[in-house]
């Protein structure tokens, strides 16, 4: 993982000379991924149903848009800071571009699906650049800065919907948030975005698909933002100002520069994120957010970003959100009240955190 700098006012770490620590060190990275293997495991025991191909693209398609809406706040979270705003930012970009669309039916399908995707965008666009002036030139802590656009969002989300939800009328839309990549049938064999030609009436139950949109769209984004945090001076920039701001401004890094744009990064993969969530309701919700961002921040931390700043993975969050999904779906499917998600979710944010102070503290 690269790590340019050290915290601020923490001595660089010194080469492990014990085996022990290694060994801890390496488990504090590698443990949501055996975490994970343990939840399949226990959940395909005890429930019937959990291990099940259906079950799993299911569970990946309900994940996707709390996967995008935590992928920007990723390159947040390695600079040592945080959006409160995101959930929100979601939620009123799902409005805007359901209001575009609605206003739109009747043009031709793809110029209605860009307008929104335009507008929902530009949505993004302005709630980074507010962010990333607070924050970057003004010196505001993130967290005082996003909470206000947090407010002014959700003002604005239910001024302009009125409170109820937004649908779009609009044909075939549903099928760019809920269709596969693949179908199959047993008769008709595969076919690419629609079910197999000939196949009509009580068939079509006999019909299988494979690779939902949704998580298409997620794997996507999901590889475009680990090229750019891995492989990009951007992304190295990043963890340099996670590291140590000061350093890295000393280092002739633009610290303001990049907090701009990483504050806009992370608004306008929340747009993206509700616009998926467009997609696959057909319509929009002023909070249809509000509860994601707690899981897209829980996503982040359990892959093993730090909450001071310097480390994390887009592979990590990705990983995070598949332990809060099979959590979800697991409970679900055990008959347990859905509220007690909540509590295991932050059961597992607790150990997250643990395991990053040990780690912390080892390497000190």
């Amino acid at each position: 993982m690269p790590k340019l700098a050290s915290r601020e006012g923490v001595e660089s770490p010194t080469p492990m000379r014990r085996a022990g620590d290694r060994g801890l060190i390496l488990l504090g990275q590698v443990w949501a991924w055996l975490f994970l293997v343990i939840l399949v495991a226990f959940f395909s025991i005890t429930t019937p149903h959990f291990f099940d191909l259906f079950n799993f693209q299911s569970m990946g398609a309900n994940a996707a848009v709390m996967l995008v809406l935590a992928l920007g706040q990723t390159f947040v979270i390695i600079t040592g800071g945080i959006d409160l705003s995101v959930g929100y930012v979601m939620g009123l970009a799902t409005i805007v571009i359901s209001m575009t669309m609605q206003a739109l039916v009747g043009y031709p399908f793809p110029v209605v699906v860009l307008a929104g995707l335009l507008a929902g965008l530009s949505v993004g666009v302005a709630a980074g650049l507010i962010n990333g002036a607070i924050i970057a030139k003004l010196q505001v802590p993130p967290f005082i800065a996003t909470l206000g656009t947090l407010g002014i969002a959700q003002g604005l989300a239910y001024v302009l919907s009125g409170g109820p939800p937004v649908s779009i009328p609009l044909p075939g839309l549903g099928t760019l948030g809920n269709g596969y990549l693949f179908y199959y049938h047993a008769t008709y064999g595969f076919s690419m975005f629609a079910v197999p030609e000939g196949v009509t009436g009580p068939e079509i139950r006999n019909v299988r698909g494979f690779i939902p949109f949704q998580i298409l769209y997620a794997g996507i984004f999901t590889a475009f933002l680990a090229w750019l945090l891995a492989s990009t001076r951007f992304g190295r920039h990043v963890y340099a100002i996670g590291g140590s701001a000061k350093a890295a401004l000393r280092a002739g890094i633009p610290v303001q520069r990049n907090l701009f744009k990483v504050y806009v990064l992370s608004s306008v993969m929340a747009s993206l994120a509700g616009f998926m969530y467009v997609l696959r309701y057909t319509g929009g919700v002023a909070n249809s957010g509000d509860a994601m961002m707690l899981s897209s921040i829980a996503a982040i931390v359990i892959g093993g970003a730090s909450l001071l700043g310097g480390e994390g993975r887009i592979l990590g969050t990705l990983v995070g959100a598949m332990i809060i999904a099979v959590i979800q779906n697991g409970l679900v499917l055990l008959g347990i009240d859905p509220f007690w998600q909540y509590a295991a979710v932050g059961v597992v944010i607790i150990l997250a955190v643990l395991a990053d102070q040990a780690k912390f503290r080892i390497r000190r």
